[in-house]
Order: structure tokens, then C-alpha cells, then sequence
């Protein structure tokens, strides 16, 4: 199976294998996944050395960023830290951490001082992720939605109330944007049309790549040299920091829905930014003052999720690829889409009835979100992105035949038995559909 250069929607017909020297199924798909992380571990020292950090892997980063301190301080696991206040007997000293804090949004030097200025296990988690992403800060929210709305907020306050954005996205980013809840104008483009887009007044430009739900990928590199002077954020959900840092290919933010795979349980709701200092600053100023902050439960879930990202994300992508193989010849499913970058997230389209498909899986959960350690499945035009308007939908790849599977740790047989099963079940093809499945690597 061969995907190399195809163009976004191109389809490539039939499906081959390889054999690895240990004799088990390995595709093209697989290679790319393996290629990506081995490319952001290449480049992890050089990221490292650059901002004065000895240089450490990718995994062992994922294990001990943000728990450095916890040897020195005789503990094991990281504190969670409840409080919601702080005491302090010197009220003119926390005055002026407050005035600081106001001017620059920098985290104020010594002790806490209260919840929504700033708490010591969610800073841990930010520590970590922002290590990961190879960015100098993060800052932590309660959802991605919060995350996302403190951005459009923080370039609201300044006039910059003007997106230039990219579809796909997450159907409620989408909504967030068209809806102008936040005040905001939103120019939808293809990514070759930003810089004719920007204005004066732009204040962002938004993509997702791999897009959610089609996986269609953007040259992230290019699209940065675009916006110029404007930030680019790049949503980078599905990739994680594992598969793909934007940072270095030129976004100055970086967005998760850490809710998915940096929590990667399925028991966790959260967003985060991965940003510089300056930027961070304005976040955690409007987080203050709109009280989007994370529990810090969560946060040390979070930071618990993190340890094993590294291995949780490369072995569902080989699952995920060898899904793909199996789904790209199967007379049922009409479309496999499934990104250069590899990862734990395929999107299908089939024959049949959808509906019927979700409705038959027994041991894959039906359900909307994404990279937990279970298999999900969901209808993305009548879930995560039901809010969009139908055409929009439709004209961005949102097909109504079109589903989306997160792939988990199951093995890999068992989640083969049931999606043949589901697929048997919502099977109603059409006259004349036979074949192997059409199969696009998009970019």
C-alpha cells in the first residue's frame, strides 16, 4: 500500500503488505508512524540544547519532566496540592506579587498564593507538557474549549479580534469561531489563501493537523511563513507532542484537548497551551479573571498520563495501521483516510449504514472523544461535529458516511473480530461497490 505523495483526497486503489524480519504484518502506514517519532526524537537534543536544558529523550522527558525536584524532597510520586488559598503574614509582599503578576502575568515568585493565580501539582503538569513540546511555557485550562477561548480572549483585549482558520477543526472550535460568542470574526480559507486573509485586525490563524475527523494534514512549516508576524496556533491533538512538535515547524501556540491523549484515560477533562513565556503571561491573566483553571486532580493525572504517552501512542498507532490494511480491503468500507504521520486515529467511509456499524460494535465503545486506552467509535456528523452547518460539514470532507476511530490498546485480532462484525451488520452496499476500499494519505 503506497502513500507517499498523494494529494489530499486522492484515492489509491488495493492494498499490499510487507513482512518485517519477525514475521509479522507491517505497512507503509506503520513506517510512517515509526519515521515521525524517530524525527522528533532526532531533533529533540538540538530543541533541548537551545533553550539551555541538558539534552534528555523524548520518553525519558515524558517520565521525569515536571518531577525533577521530588527525589530531592524525599517523595516518589507528586504531591496533590487541595488548597485553594495560602497564608502569608507579609500582605504588603503579596500585594506586590499581585502588581507583578497583573503587569506581566509572570507566576509569582515564592509561595501560592490563591487557586486561580496558580497551583503547585498543576504546574508540574505544564512544567512537563511544555518540555514535551519543546515551547519555554504552557498554561493549563479546564477544558480545550477554555483553552481555546482564553486565546481568541487574550487577542480580543489587544483589537485583534480577526481568525484566519483552516477546515477542518474540532466541530465546537468551528462553532466557538462562526458563532462569534466571543466577539470574534473568523475568514474561512484553504491553507494556500492565509496570507491574502490577513488583515490588519488579524489577530490568529487556527489549523489542525492531523484534522479531526478527516486526518487531513497541512505543511504546518509553509503555513507558519504565511501568517508572517500573526501567531500561528496548530492544534495538535491528535499527533501529541510523540508524532509532531508545531513549535518547531514555526506555530508560537500549541493546543490540546488534554482531555485525549495526554490524559489517555478517558478520566480527565482538561486543555492546555503550549506557548513562550510572553504569550503564557496574557493566558494566565485571563484564566484569572475568567476562572478556566484546571483542578488539580487533574493536573496530576495529567502528569501521570504524560509518563506514558511515548508508549501508549506508539502502540495504538501500530494497531491503528495495521486496522488501516484491513480496512483498505474490505468491500464494505468504501474510503480509508489515514495520515503520513501515522498515529492511533483512522477515519473510514463506508458502503452501508454508519449508524448501523455503531450500533453493532460490542467490544469498541461507541462514543464520542478520543485517545483513551480503549477503542472508540463515533458518527462525526451526528456528534463531535453535528454544531457545524451541514454544508460547511459536508464541503470540508465531514461526509455523512465518514467514521471516526480512536485506536486503543486492545489486541488487534479482538478489535478486527468486531469492527468485521459491524461492518456485516451495517452492510447495505450499493450496486455495483466492489473492491478493495478506496484508501487517501492526506496532507
Amino acid at each position: 500500500m503506497d502513500f507517499g505523495g498523494v494529494d489530499n483526497g486522492t484515492d489509491i486503489r488495493g492494498a499490499g503488505e510487507g513482512m518485517a524480519n519477525g514475521g509479522g504484518p507491517v505497512t507503509r502506514a506503520t513506517a510512517g508512524a515509526v519515521d515521525a517519532a524517530g524525527a522528533v526524537r532526532a531533533t529533540w537534543a538540538a530543541g533541548a540544547a537551545e533553550a539551555g536544558v541538558r539534552s534528555r529523550g523524548l520518553d525519558t522527558e515524558a517520565v521525569h519532566a515536571g518531577r525533577d525536584d521530588l527525589a530531592r524532597q524525599g517523595l516518589h510520586a507528586p504531591p496533590i496540592d487541595l488548597s485553594t488559598t495560602y497564608p502569608s503574614y507579609d500582605s504588603r509582599g503579596e500585594a506586590a506579587r499581585i502588581d507583578a503578576f497583573a503587569a506581566d502575568g509572570a507566576e509569582p515568585d515564592g509561595p501560592p498564593v490563591y487557586g486561580r493565580l496558580g497551583n503547585p501539582t498543576v504546574a508540574r503538569f505544564e512544567t512537563a507538557l511544555a518540555r514535551l513540546e519543546g515551547t519555554e511555557s504552557a498554561v493549563a485550562f479546564a477544558s480545550g474549549m477554555a483553552a481555546l477561548s482564553a486565546v481568541l480572549l487574550a487577542r480580543g483585549a489587544l483589537g485583534l479580534r480577526h481568525v484566519v482558520a483552516v477546515r477542518p477543526l474540532y466541530g465546537c472550535s468551528d462553532h466557538l469561531l462562526t458563532a462569534g460568542l466571543l466577539g470574534s470574526e473568523v475568514t474561512w480559507v484553504d491553507p494556500a489563501g492565509i496570507e491574502d486573509a490577513l488583515r490588519p485586525d488579524t489577530g490568529l490563524v487556527l489549523v489542525e493537523s492531523p484534522a479531526n475527523p478527516t486526518l487531513a494534514e497541512l505543511d504546518l512549516r509553509a503555513i507558519a511563513h504565511s501568517c508572517g508576524s500573526v501567531p500561528l496556533l496548530a492544534d495538535n491533538t491528535f499527533a501529541t507532542p510523540v508524532l509532531q512538535r508545531p513549535a518547531e515547524q514555526g506555530a508560537r501556540l500549541v493546543l490540546h484537548s488534554a482531555t485525549k491523549y495526554l490524559g489517555g484515560h478517558g478520566d480527565v477533562m482538561a486543555g492546555v497551551v503550549a506557548c513562550d513565556e510572553e504569550f503564557a503571561g496574557r493566558l494566565r491573566q485571563v484564566r484569572f479573571a475568567t476562572g478556566g483553571v484546571l483542578h488539580p486532580l487533574a493536573g496530576y493525572l495529567l502528569l501521570r498520563g504524560l509518563s506514558t504517552l511515548p508508549v501508549r501512542v506508539r502502540a495504538a498507532s501500530a494497531t491503528a495501521a495495521e486496522l488501516v490494511r484491513r480496512l483498505s480491503g474490505d468491500p464494505r468500507v468504501a474510503r480509508v483516510r489515514y495520515p503520513r504521520l501515522g498515529g492511533a486515529m483512522v477515519a473510514f467511509e463506508v458502503h452501508g449504514d454508519p449508524h448501523e456499524v455503531i450500533a453493532a460494535v460490542r467490544l469498541v465503545t461507541p462514543a464520542v472523544s478520543l485517545g483513551s486506552v480503549d477503542t472508540l467509535i463515533q458518527h462525526p456528523a451526528s456528534i463531535s461535529h453535528r454544531i457545524v452547518d451541514a454544508a460547511d460539514r459536508r464541503g470540508s470532507g465531514v461526509g455523512d458516511r465518514l467514521l471516526r476511530l480512536s485506536v486503543g490498546l486492545e489486541d488487534v485480532e479482538d478489535l478486527w473480530q468486531d469492527l468485521d462484525a459491524a461492518l456485516g451488520a451495517g452492510r447495505r452496499t450499493r450496486r455495483g461497490a466492489t473492491g478493495s476500499a478506496a484508501v487517501g494519505r492526506l496532507r
